[in-house]
């Protein structure tokens, strides 16, 4: 009897005890005593490990002024770094600053640095899941009456994803050190491209030029009136971002620096396979050489001939590999879109995010009293959210108030932004899609009165093929018009080849 009740306590006792953290000190130890011998080591480690990885706050503390004397060039060993620690209250019951000699003492070698840093690491970021796990369930428990279930769901998705990504659950305030490092280094690579471009291409040299590339976290509003290509200008930009990702991975180009991407088309007006057709026929035109260009309407009804079926048969084959993703799904949510967009973040490593388009976005829908206005606004702040949580560069259009169309001069203007000031506020960049020769077609004159009519002919001769990208918002830069070239058949716009850079005609 007197056997069992010392089993119960034993067993009482083991319950009693309290699970820790995971950590690793012997591994954090190690790990800075092999730094501190030779700072070789912290080159294995520092572009994954962080100070705030480790669980003793004041290894922390010696790896960041590690880091620091680094930064300068100056050798970081227990001598340097004693006056900073001499006094260090943390360190005194372990020896004081003579604690920074037992850690070198206790020094793995350069070869297993980067093993004890992963450890470190990993051990960090169980800490983190079980912090976001704690937090969920309170969550859970003590939520308000009028908080929504697919709400957390999405905060909890959230903060994994950062976990993921950045190595922590939440981004607080970093120091500007780090900032400033990060700026130097985008700079660096833009000097050394040999595109010089600062973000993700468009495939429109004289865009490039204007606005430096797309920009990771920026969110770019692409507007303008029915018919002036919005929808064909962002397809030709999700194209040719995506085809020069893929052309620099065969090229065997290190796709840190490639200027293109892995690109998410959300078509919320075309289904998914028009838009194909619609990069088909653009591709399919490259390589065919007949009288007429193959038209994506024609495509659809089938009124091909055997080159035209060749051409697109060979554009098809050259697009699979194409790392462009197109979701249909109609009235998508918000919260939606912005859950897909780190899945795909995860699972493809996302470049570029392209809405078509802004106004049939949906918004969390609390509230039957919300105004349309209020649900833009929520749309518009979760795209620039979203812009900046996953890194990438999002393009969203945007619809034209009508206003645009009673005005003699019909260039597009930020206050004909329909719905919402908030669109202007939240945006990076405001660029409008302008084609004079749409509204001069529908000026036609009478052919009685001949005059007016050769004059209406010349003018249209003169427009013909042309449009405007105006910049008309830009943090990052200036504003102005670019002048692109369009062709309407296969609704492509390239650059604009002037009449006086047209190479000589011999008669």
């Amino acid at each position: 009897m007197e056997a069992v009740k010392n089993d119960a306590a034993n067993d009482l006792g083991e319950d009693l005890t309290y699970r820790q953290p995971p950590h690793n000190l012997e591994a954090e130890q190690a790990l800075l005593g092999s730094i501190l011998v030779n700072n070789e080591a912290a080159q294995k480690v520092q572009g994954f490990l962080q100070p705030e990885h480790f669980f003793e706050p004041v290894h922390g503390r010696i790896y960041e002024s590690v880091l620091k004397l680094m930064d300068k060039n100056q050798i970081a060993d227990p001598v340097k770094l004693k006056p900073y620690f001499e006094h260090d209250e943390a360190l005194a019951d372990v020896g004081g600053a003579r604690y920074l000699v037992r850690l070198a003492a206790s020094a793995a070698t350069i070869i297993n640095a980067e093993d004890y840093g992963r450890t470190i690491y990993d051990q960090a970021m169980r800490r983190a899941l079980i912090q976001i796990g704690e937090r969920m369930v309170n969550d859970a428990y003590d939520s308000p009456v009028d908080a929504e279930a697919a709400d957390q769901i999405a905060d909890a998705e959230k903060q994994l994803f950062d976990l993921a990504e950045l190595g922590q659950a939440e981004t607080g305030a970093q120091a500007f050190s780090k900032a400033l490092q990060t700026a130097v280094e985008n700079i660096k690579n833009a000097y050394q491209d040999p595109d010089s471009l600062s973000g993700v291409t468009t495939g429109l040299s004289a865009l490039n030029d204007k606005i430096g590339g797309l920009h990771n976290s920026d969110l770019v509003i692409l507007a303008g009136r029915p018919a002036m290509g919005k929808t064909a200008l962002a397809t030709n930009i999700a194209f040719n971002a995506a085809k020069r990702f893929a052309d620099d991975r065969l090229a065997g180009v290190d796709m840190s620096k490639s200027k293109g991407a892995v690109v998410c088309f959300f078509s919320l007006e075309m289904s998914a396979d028009q838009l194909a057709a619609r990069i088909l026929s653009d591709r399919a035109n490259l390589v065919y050489d007949g009288p007429e260009p193959i038209q994506s309407h024609k495509m659809r009804q089938g009124h091909l001939d055997d080159k035209q079926f060749e051409a697109i048969a060979r554009a098809a084959i050259e697009l699979e590999d194409t790392p462009l993703f197109i979701d249909d799904t109609p009235a998508l949510t918000i919260a939606s879109l912005r859950n897909r967009c780190r899945r795909l973040k995860r699972q493809h490593n996302l470049g570029l995010v392209v809405v078509d388009y802004l106004q049939l976005l949906r918004g969390s829908g609390k509230g039957s009293s919300e105004s349309r206005v209020q649900e833009i606004s929520e749309i518009t702040r979760g795209l620039k959210g979203l812009a900046k949580e996953i890194h990438v560069p999002v393009i969203a259009l945007s619809q034209l108030s009508r206003t645009v169309e009673q005005r003699e001069n019909k260039r597009p203007m930020l206050s004909d932004l329909r719905e919402s000031g908030s669109i202007e506020q939240d945006a990076d960049m405001v660029m409008f899609v302008f084609r004079e020769e749409y509204y001069k077609e529908k000026e036609e004159p009478s052919q009685s009165d001949q005059e007016k009519h050769v004059q209406w002919q010349a003018e249209m001769e003169s427009l013909y093929g042309k449009a405007e990208c105006i910049i008309g918002k830009q943090r990052h830069g200036p504003v102005g018009t670019v002048h692109l070239a369009f062709e309407k058949d296969c609704t492509r716009f390239t650059d604009l080849i002037e009449e006086d850079h047209l190479p000589e005609r011999f008669e």
